[in-house]
Parts: C-alpha cells; sequence; structure tokens
C-alpha cells in the first residue's frame, strides 16, 4: 500500500484509509481525507515539509508525518 508522503508533486491517489483512532487520524478524518477521495500533492516546502496537497477542491497544508498516516489504494 502506498502512503499519501510518497506521492511526486503532480502525482494523484485515492484515500484507502487512515488507521488508529488517535487525534490526529481523527482531525484527518474531519478535514475530508476520507477513503474514496481523490487527493493531488501540490507541492512541498524546499525541506520538504509541510506538504501541499487538493482534495475535494480545497487545498490543504499537511506535516510529513501526517501524511505517512494517510494509505492510498493500489
Amino acid at each position: 500500500m502506498k502512503l499519501l508522503s510518497q506521492l511526486k508533486v503532480g502525482q494523484e491517489g485515492v484515500v484507502a484509509e487512515i488507521p488508529g483512532n488517535d487525534s490526529v487520524s481523527v482531525r484527518l478524518l474531519e478535514m475530508g481525507i476520507t477513503p474514496g477521495a481523490t487527493v493531488k500533492l501540490l507541492g512541498s516546502a524546499p525541506l520538504g515539509d509541510p506538504l501541499e496537497i487538493e482534495i475535494r477542491g480545497y487545498h490543504l497544508s499537511l506535516r510529513r508525518q501526517e501524511a505517512m498516516l494517510v494509505h492510498l489504494a493500489d
């Protein structure tokens, strides 16, 4: 399974799951990063953190650690 943090700029993926029920996982779900949603990596800061993604028509910045929790469908 691929992780959101592994996408290259311009690549897309479909969210498969966000495992766990800790506060970070729940917050990602509340922000609209839910199974079945298409996510696209738009860019990253010069040192690689944070990442800018597009999901559900809006732009969102995530820490790389947060993006590592998002599993994408193969």
